[in-house]
């Protein structure tokens, strides 16, 4: 298991490297750039031949990339074009939103996505299944800044109840020490920020785990009414054993595996989806920090947002090769 570990750890420096190299190339290739996006209106030649000097970005492109390399193995992944800022400081700030949203929607999206799989596979053919797959269709189907402005306006500006926007009200003095509001609430027993956090959080974590909810529960559906259709539970149920021991032994176990790659692989997509879903809310974090770089051609922001981004999903798809030995004992790291 500690091999495979490592091996996998190892793994992730070729991914990210490869990655830095094409992003940067991608980048400078696109039309513009952050001295025509700094200067505005004006913006002469002259001005920005100068402002490119100044940011380095007359060089050649494969220099610059060994610059940032270089800078980047210390932990350097310099200062924002915009506000001057050293980037890592501004993820900082702006990841413990973000973090916090995905990973509430994964949870609705776990949490009810696979008990709701189950029973539209237990139920297949009948009422209950075909509701399922209409509205895992419609969940799919429907995009999320629509679905967020949709929700916005009915139970938040229409009926109010719930905030509109932001991270937590305005009034409400708060002591952050991890950065994680609700969380930071709970750890400070300043429970009433807590909570208000937590209301800011519904929509739109709810927004953000329409898809993945969607697509966990056709995934758990279609599993479970395979495992159903194996031999041993046909044997298991002819043994006369228990339905929950044949539903958590034998057929939730098997049918796990799938719909932990699965999880996995829409872990990425999520942070894809808090982008959107932060700007139709008004959330401050990643996505914030990533409109304001494409808009401003801030390179080293959208560098490191990327690169970040990039690392999670490894991270979070070796954690989902990790559990298979856990859901089936079948299953050997070698």
């Amino acid at each position: 298991m500690l091999r495979f570990v490592v091996r996998r750890l190892l793994q992730v420096i070729p991914t990210l490297l490869i990655l830095s190299v094409l992003l940067f190339a991608w980048l400078r290739s696109l039309p513009g750039g952050p001295a025509g996006a700094l200067l505005g209106d004006k913006a002469t030649p002259e001005s920005i031949a100068a402002l490119n000097r100044t940011l380095g970005l007359d060089q050649p492109v494969w220099i610059q990339y060994l610059r940032y390399l270089g800078r980047a193995l210390t932990g350097d992944f310099g200062s924002s074009l915009v506000t001057g800022d050293p980037v890592l400081g501004e993820l900082g700030r702006a990841l413990p939103g973000t973090i916090e949203l995905s990973v509430v929607a994964l949870l609705i999206a776990v949490g009810l996505g696979i008990p709701l799989g189950y029973l539209a596979a237990r139920s297949h053919g009948r009422i209950w299944d075909n509701v399922t797959i209409i509205g895992t269709l419609v969940g799919v189907a429907v995009p999320v800044f629509f679905l967020g402005y949709v929700l916005k306006q009915l139970l938040a500006v229409d009926l109010g109840w719930f905030p509109p926007s932001g991270l937590q009200a305005t009034d409400i003095d708060a002591t952050s020490v991890t950065g994680f509001p609700t969380l930071d609430g709970l750890l400070t027993r300043e429970f009433d920020a807590s909570w208000d956090s937590l209301m800011h959080l519904v929509l739109p974590a709810v927004t953000l785990a329409t898809i993945p909810l969607a697509v966990i529960v056709r995934i758990t559906r279609a599993s479970v009414l395979d495992v159903l259709g194996s031999d041993f539970v046909r044997t298991a149920n002819a043994k006369g054993l228990a339905t929950a021991t044949v539903r958590d032994r034998h057929v939730l176990r098997n049918a796990l595996l799938p719909v932990a790659t699965t999880i996995g692989l829409q872990t990425g997509l999520l942070l894809a989806g808090a982008v959107l879903t932060e700007k139709v809310f008004n959330r401050p974090g990643i996505g914030t920090l990533i409109a304001e770089g494409i808009e401003r051609r801030d390179y080293p922001r959208l560098q490191a947002v990327v690169l970040l981004g990039a690392l999670i999903y490894v991270l979070v798809n070796l954690l989902v090769d990790l559990s298979y030995a856990v859901i089936d004992p079948r299953v050997r790291l070698k």
